[in-house]
């Protein structure tokens, strides 16, 4: 199964979705890394990914970016292959 990893706070619709989303392609584990409980890990964040915003989605240890990449990436036939690994 992907390993996947997703900074995300508690009051973000996005990462609510990138988690539905997710779950729909039978993700069952996702690694939360809460930002707006740890500050510092935004700032992590920030220098890994260089964005702001949440939700910021790792799967496999390669950044695809937050919700709108997520679905971008599925709709190019992708997701599922990265998945798969």
């Amino acid at each position: 199964m992907a390993k996947v990893i997703m900074y995300s706070t508690a009051t973000c619709p996005y990462c609510d979705r990138a988690e539905q989303f997710l779950r729909g392609k039978n993700i069952t584990e996702i690694e939360k890394i809460r930002v707006d409980l740890q500050p510092e890990l935004r700032v992590e964040m920030m220098e890994k990914t260089g964005r702001r915003t949440v939700p910021q989605i790792y799967i496999n240890g390669q950044h695809v970016g937050g919700y709108d990449d997520l679905v971008a990436l599925d709709r190019a036939g992708e997701l599922d292959q990265l998945l798969a690994k």
